[in-house]
């Protein structure tokens, strides 16, 4: 069943508009459920339960029966079919709950309404947790003479993931417990994070903005306006600090204790199963683009420190636009007609489908109080289609977050054929999607530019926006391993937290960057530490893998859109080995990630020749 971190408000919200941006639209929920009090979810919630109770008296206890009895295979497939429709069925309620709750996490009714499906979800799902449990206590041999049986065989990959976590599996009492407590635990420390987060507003030109609206104004031209930007950002960080020290503590020792009791021999094991990633190729991957930082990070902002001027940048300049980037106001429908464009001219079938999002209310774009802040793509359940999120200012950057989103959402489309267990996608591979829809568009826009010192700053910008998915992702992946490592230890102060956090930024970032007082807050507002830990490593394997992808599109693009979408519409249902394995790549070998680095070497490269 798809979680979603909580954050949500009315779906009769108006489209908000602006002379720079144009309509920009609001989605619209109702393909879910019509309202958060609609008899059909309350219908759906009442004939989950009582077919949940009726599932567990049926199976619990008698799967390693049915497995060894004749046509073992059909009934086991019978049983697994069954429990898949009602993930579907509470995935709905949750999406819905999580989506409205992300429109506006400010909103008491948003806030208690997905408080009140999580509970009731968690409650219902109860009856179900046995089922998972008792398939991995299945015996080996039992499980693969039923596989031999097409009906469960089409259930494999399913089985195969599951039973990746068996040697953690801990008794069916303590595993219901750590279920029940989902809730009041580690549930309830995510709402109070995003509630904290959301309620934060930050003094521009006198008047409060919400924080998406502060850390856009580091993009600004004006230097004044991003130190101010800085220094208000850096102040209320600092006036809420120990609420989100707290909260990082917390949730760091609950992750140790579930880690020690499951056995788990790493802080990360627990993400690299989730991922279906092997320990050794995230490894790989991490030491590779540490190793990479003076050649990438440390190189580019020394050149972007001389392009402005300045001896060093502070840290409010590392995304400021260079002179010559031509970075007005890009209305909406303009946005959608660039990211269209660069899909279709990969195949018409993306665009076709990303396409929809537009026309049918499947994206939420505009700024407002409460809204979540960044960017997401939910899934939410094959029955029904995925939602989009963005908060569109009409910069390039912002249609280049279109673009990745709506990379997702295609990927997610195509992977709902799979069915409610086995459409989502490991995080390392999700994210390959997304980046090459960054790719295709970021290309379009630059084959448009006849300007030199345009394309130099395009070029640039596309640097720095792989800079921030591959160095600064591996180094927010280091921080969160030095944390969860020294909270073992005992309980972190901001100070020391704020201390580790200047450390790796000052690895990552180089000596040409000045990390002056107030950044040591910083790490606070990145939700992924909370929502998800060691997710982040996922967009540096996403982005170094689609540099070697299309590297080998623009070799051979012949039959190539073919097999991308063949592996997107795989699902979770293969492994990267699998998935890559038509395109000649292998994540595996030790080699095969200073080739996706290489491409983010060679623009830095064509930059310095153009000195």
């Amino acid at each position: 069943m798809r979680q979603f971190p909580p954050i949500a408000r009315s779906l009769a919200e108006p489209s908000a508009a602006s002379p720079e941006t144009g309509d920009l639209p609001v989605w619209n929920l109702g393909d879910l459920y019509s309202g958060p009090d609609a008899p059909e979810l309350q219908s759906d919630l009442a004939r989950a339960a009582a077919a949940s109770k009726s599932f567990a008296e049926t199976y619990r206890g008698k799967l390693e029966g049915l497995a060894k009895a004749a046509k073992g295979g059909d009934r086991l497939a019978e049983a697994i079919r069954t429990y898949e429709a009602l993930q579907d069925t509470l995935g709905r309620v949750m999406s819905y709950a999580g989506l409205l709750y992300a429109t506006d996490n400010t909103n008491p009714a948003n806030a208690k309404f997905y408080g009140d499906a999580q509970e009731r979800v968690t409650t219902i799902s109860t009856d179900l947790l046995f089922f998972t449990l008792e398939l991995n206590r299945l015996d080996d041999a039992a499980l693969a003479s039923a596989l031999e049986t097409p009906s469960l065989a089409h259930y494999a990959p399913w089985l195969r993931d599951l039973r990746a976590m068996r040697p953690y599996q801990l008794s069916d009492e303590i595993e219901t417990l750590l279920h029940e407590k989902s809730v009041s635990g580690r549930g309830a420390w995510n709402r109070l994070y995003d509630e904290t987060l959301g309620r934060l507003t930050f003094e521009i030109d006198g008047a409060p903005v919400p924080l998406e609206a502060a850390l856009s104004r580091l993009s600004d031209k004006e230097a004044a306006k991003r130190e101010a930007a800085a220094q208000s950002l850096a102040k209320v960080f600092e006036a809420n600090i120990g609420t989100f020290t707290l909260v990082t503590n917390t949730l760091a020792k609950d992750k140790e204790i579930e880690d020690r009791w499951r056995k788990f021999d790493d802080i990360a094991t627990s993400r690299h199963i989730a991922n279906c990633v092997e320990p050794e190729v995230v490894a790989a991957l991490v030491d590779a683009v540490r190793k990479s930082y003076p050649q990438l990070s440390h190189r580019y902002y020394a050149l972007k420190a001389k392009w402005l001027g300045l001896d060093k940048l502070d840290y409010w300049d590392r995304n400021a636009p260079l002179p010559a980037s031509d970075d007005g106001n890009i209305p909406w429908a303009r946005a959608r007609e660039t990211v269209l464009s660069a899909y279709r001219g990969f195949t018409p079938q993306m665009a076709d489908i990303a396409e929809r999002f537009f026309d049918k209310g499947w994206i939420d774009a505009p700024l407002r109080p409460g809204k979540a802040t960044g960017a997401f793509a939910h899934p939410t359940v094959p029955s029904s289609h995925p939602y989009v999120l963005v908060n569109y200012q009409g910069k390039t950057r912002d249609v280049m977050t279109l673009a990745h989103e709506l990379g997702h959402g295609v990927h997610q489309v195509l992977a709902a054929r799979q069915g409610a267990l086995m459409a989502d996608t490991p995080l390392t591979l999700a994210e390959t999607a997304s980046v090459f829809g960054e790719m295709l568009t970021f290309r379009k826009l630059l084959a448009d530019i006849r300007d030199a010192k345009r394309r130099k700053a395009m070029i640039a910008g596309k640097v720095e926006d792989m800079l921030n998915t591959v160095v600064r992702q591996i180094a927010f992946y280091t921080f969160e391993r030095r944390i969860h490592t020294a909270r073992r230890e005992g309980e972190l102060t901001a100070e020391q937290i704020g201390k580790i956090w200047m450390e790796v930024q000052s690895e990552s970032l180089g000596p040409a960057i000045h990390l002056g007082p107030g950044y040591e807050t910083y790490w606070c507002y990145i939700s992924h530490f909370i929502h998800a830990p060691f997710y982040v490593y996922a967009y540096a394997f996403g982005d170094c893998l689609v540099n070697s992808l299309y590297a080998v599109y623009a070799q051979a693009s012949d039959g190539f859109a073919e097999r991308y979408l063949d592996m997107l519409s795989a699902g979770g249902t293969l492994r990267h080995q699998e998935l890559l394995a038509p395109f000649g790549l292998d994540a595996s070998e030790p080699a095969f990630w200073d080739k996706g680095l290489s491409v983010i070497r060679g623009l830095i490269d064509e930059l310095e020749r153009e000195e």
